[in-house]
């Protein structure tokens, strides 16, 4: 008699304008939880982003490439709906501070409504990432401040050439 576990899949949701070590924290520690974690790039209209859709997954990928069981991949759509195309049933949502809980909490509940058989697994940030935002790292960065505690070496180098590239006006 054989009996076929379903894989259990997560996806970790996010702008990740660049990612920074407070993202990777979660990606590292969810994937130990998962059979297979696909770290989904939001395509958000609304935003205005530094990096593109295609450099934001370049970078996650070359920074998580040892990380077998974790997937690089966009979305424009709803999330429960990325989530059905992918055969996952768990958010991973990374919590820093109350406030963000207030409005994660806000988040799980309306894709529960959209889709009750996807739950949202909330992540506590380890402490020393507490504080840092792609936002944050991105303000540094413009003003040529040290980001090296806050990136990975790829993300550090490429932040410093893209803001180059807009200061010579080429971006």
């Amino acid at each position: 008699m054989s009996t076929s576990k379903q894989e259990r899949v997560a996806v970790y949701p996010g702008t990740f304008d660049p990612v920074t070590y407070g993202h990777l924290d979660i990606i590292r520690r969810s994937a130990k939880q998962f059979d297979r974690l696909i770290v989904a790039v939001l395509n958000n209209t609304s935003k205005n982003p530094l990096y593109t859709v295609e450099e934001r997954k370049e970078l996650l990928t070359e920074v998580t490439q040892d990380i077998p069981n974790v997937e690089i991949d966009s979305f424009r759509d709803l999330l429960v709906r990325f989530m059905k195309s992918k055969q996952a049933n768990v958010i991973i949502r990374g919590i820093r501070s109350v406030t963000d809980f207030e409005y994660e909490l806000q988040l799980a509940s309306t894709n529960h409504l959209l889709d009750n058989e996807i739950d949202t697994m909330f992540m506590m940030t380890n402490p020393k990432y507490s504080y840092l935002s792609s936002s944050i790292v991105k303000e540094i960065a413009q003003f040529e401040g040290e980001v090296r505690e806050l990136v990975p070496p790829v993300v550090e180098k490429r932040l410093r050439e893209k803001y180059k590239a807009k200061a010579a006006g080429r971006d």
